[in-house]
């Protein structure tokens, strides 16, 4: 059985004959440190927007490599935006976003080109191009159909926090201009629109919508505003999708129950990333597993990078008990593989994958 077979049938809830293992994306340097067991000659290790185009690909061919190597079942292409430098620290987006770069994680927000309504009338919205799909491009000549291509891409709602600068600026809007609020949902969501037909066009097999809504304690987000000003863009991208016959699933990291109800009747066919310190998989499966592909669970934050090998074999054998009978499971952590994951924890937990997740499953007495 192909990945690609095993990735569609999780989505079908179909039991495959493994549990697929699929990651939403690898750090640069995460690429490197996992690649150093399978490959000698490596590209330097720095941020891939100052790195040449004989890196980059150096950098995707290391990627290329990991993936076989680990029988990975899904490749995670991300949408490679142009940047330029915007001082020292800082790079400005296709989108005219500036971010503060940072050595150890995401680049973070610090100013929008639509930071008021007024600035509307003369901001034109960015269109995909089909260089932002080289990674996707470049996946899908090399694996053919052997592999799953899946598709990260922003959201609506984080594309129109960016927009603005930062969920800060965004937010009070939803109460003094909720107008404003709609009429940048509405753009940014036709750019999705835009972005997700070229992406299918050129081979995603599935599409993660990336974006966050909670943090752990609960969501960014009331039901109320979810309703209103979320669940009629994310149905029409969820529409769009489906008349395409591809799948979707929504990322989000944090406490995602307060939203759960409203992902199930958007029409979401997944969700990840079940994040374990606010969210327990086996009563999202209990509650969500005959309507959503369940992907994630296992812990970035401190098993990945502070664990030893037996403690992700525990927790990736637990996780399968729970989540992956009768199908509808995707194994991954729940958020990427970042700079701080130890690369042997992460090589264990796809050992314990194999080991554990073969159908049918046995449970744990």
């Amino acid at each position: 059985m192909t990945g690609k077979e095993r990735i569609e049938k999780a989505f079908l809830h179909i039991e495959p004959d493994r549990v697929p293992v699929w990651e939403m994306a690898f750090n640069e340097q995460s690429i490197l440190n996992i690649g150093a067991f399978f490959a000698g000659d490596l590209p330097p290790a720095k941020p891939v927007h100052d790195m040449t185009p004989e890196e980059k690909l150096k950098l995707l061919g290391l990627l290329f490599t990991l993936i076989e190597e680990l029988e990975i079942d899904g490749f995670p292409s991300l949408l490679l935006l142009a940047s330029e430098p915007a001082g020292d620290g800082f790079i400005r987006d296709a989108w005219g976003c500036t971010f503060q770069l940072s050595a150890v994680g995401e680049s973070v927000i610090k100013g929008g080109p639509v930071s008021r309504p007024d600035d509307l009338a003369s901001f034109s919205a960015y269109r995909p191009r089909e260089s932002d799909y080289l990674m996707l491009v470049a996946a899908k000549e090399h694996f053919r159909d052997d592999l799953a291509q899946i598709l990260v891409n922003p959201g609506p709602f984080q594309l129109s926090r960016n927009l603005t600068g930062g969920m800060e600026k965004f937010f009070p809007y939803i109460r003094r201009n909720p107008d404003f609020v709609h009429e940048i949902m509405k753009m940014t969501t036709d750019y999705v629109l835009a972005s997700l037909d070229m992406g299918i066009s050129l081979g995603a097999d599935v599409i993660c919508l990336d974006g966050d809504f909670a943090y752990n304690k609960s969501t960014f987000i009331s039901p109320d505003h979810y309703d209103e000003f979320i669940m009629p863009y994310h149905k029409a991208i969820v529409d769009f999708v489906h008349s395409r016959g591809n799948f979707i699933f929504k990322h989000s990291d944090g406490n995602m129950w307060p939203l759960m109800d409203r992902l199930v009747e958007a029409g979401f066919d997944g969700f990840h990333s079940i994040q374990p310190q606010c969210m327990d998989i086996a009563k999202v499966k209990e509650r969500y597993g005959d309507r959503l592909c369940l992907l994630g669970n296992i812990d970035c934050s401190y098993l990945l990078p502070f664990g030893n090998e037996q403690e992700v074999e525990e927790a990736v054998q637990d996780t399968i008990a729970v989540a992956a009978p009768g199908g509808g499971y995707v194994l991954c952590s729940d958020n990427t593989i970042h700079p701080g994951c130890k690369p042997e924890n992460y090589l264990a937990m796809i050992k314990a994958a194999r080991k554990y997740g073969n159908y049918p499953i046995v449970v744990k007495e």
